[in-house]
């Protein structure tokens, strides 16, 4: 697999000691990822894309699905979901355009919000480049990635995010959603070798501090003023730290900031796991914080901290994944939420995939 950067391998040693492959799991949560993958699968069109509800956002739920099936270990060139996995990514390719956008925004059902699918697929497709040998692919995947990094340069707003589609389309409109999927696409692309402008970081870095209350969250969007306190929302400030996290930026005030926020704004006991909506969105970046953090990264970074006190990921799945494993449809899906339950499936197996440690993004 493409390899992650010194600058994030340093940073992660810092708080977790060295990366280590973790295949094994627990037997019944591997019989409740299977059975998820298995129906991932399944839910495959023929052409090799995936879609929500009432067929809408197929983009971004094939890079999302994509992921899911990726992080099990199987690649372009092998593994039980190779074919399924090449399909995906010619569906994607085949759907960018000469601006550099990844999909369609002809289509009615991502014409408002196609900077979505546009940033998952650029994860997605900038986490399989590596596996890709076949020349000719591999330089036509190279050409999508460059011009999908430029296309966010020019989507961005002046503020430094992005908005549900590009600032020229928008008029200028920016939030922290899809701010985070940029972000976090961009740094898949750049630890795949793609030429990712520091500037365009650096504005993104900027927004979400920008978007940080003095109570440590962050908030919907700058595009009506400042951050305050009360506005903020639990689901993107866990989505900031993963963003800090990815990026190597382990111990940065900010990221402190964010995640003693989160810790009182996100219930992981057993009382509130129902608790506040969009759940499979939070956990699907909390999830990632905490592994990254492990067993011992909270402690590094609040030493004074009471150990009953301190967030783990052997605690965090303690609670979460019995809670997954006990919400799973017979089918092997998920069925929270209004998207669908191809994007609730996928959120949920990265959750449960991230001991794995397959994807440079997700390694501590």
């Amino acid at each position: 697999m493409i390899r992650w950067t010194i600058a994030a391998a340093a940073a992660g040693l810092f708080l977790c000691g060295p990366a280590s492959r973790t295949d094994e799991a627990k037997d019944d949560y591997r019989a409740v990822i299977d059975k998820g993958l298995e129906w991932v699968a399944s839910q495959q069109h023929k052409d090799g894309h995936w879609e929500a509800n009432g067929g809408q956002y197929p983009t971004t739920m094939t890079a999302l699905a994509g992921m899911s099936l990726l992080m099990e270990g199987s690649t372009l060139r092998e593994g039980k979901h190779a074919d399924r996995l090449r399909r995906a990514v010619d569906w994607l390719v085949e759907r960018s355009q000469r601006s550099g956008l990844i999909g369609n925004p002809n289509n009615p059902t991502e014409a408002g919000r196609y900077m979505y699918g546009h940033g998952f697929s650029l994860l997605f497709l900038s986490s399989i480049y590596g596996e890709e040998e076949d020349g000719d692919r591999r330089k036509r995947l190279e050409d999508v990635l460059t011009r999908a990094v430029q296309f966010c340069g020019k989507a961005q707003t002046d503020r430094g995010g992005w908005g549900y589609v590009s600032s020229a389309d928008g008029g200028g409109f920016d939030e922290g959603s899809v701010t985070i999927t940029q972000m976090q696409a961009l740094r898949a692309a750049r630890n795949a070798g793609i030429v990712v402008p520091k500037g365009i970081i650096d504005k993104a870095h900027k927004y979400l501090k920008d978007c940080t209350t003095p109570r440590g969250g962050i908030i919907y969007s700058l595009a009506h003023g400042a951050a305050f306190n009360g506005a903020e929302r639990p689901p993107l400030t866990a989505a900031a730290i993963a963003c800090s996290f990815s990026a190597g930026e382990y111990t940065s005030e900010y990221a402190k900031k964010w995640i003693k926020y989160c810790q009182t704004a996100i219930p992981i006991d057993k009382s509130g796991r129902d608790s506040f909506g969009h759940w499979e969105y939070t956990h699907y970046y909390y999830a990632q914080c905490l592994y990254m953090l492990g067993d011992t990264g909270y402690a590094k970074l609040f030493p004074d901290s009471r150990e009953a006190d301190r967030l783990t990921w052997t605690k965090y799945k303690e609670i979460v994944y019995d809670y997954l494993a006990s919400r799973q449809s017979n089918d092997g899906s998920w069925n929270l939420g209004h998207i669908g339950p191809v994007f609730t499936t996928a959120c949920h197996l990265t959750i449960l995939q991230l001991d794995k440690n397959t994807l440079p993004i997700y390694q501590r």
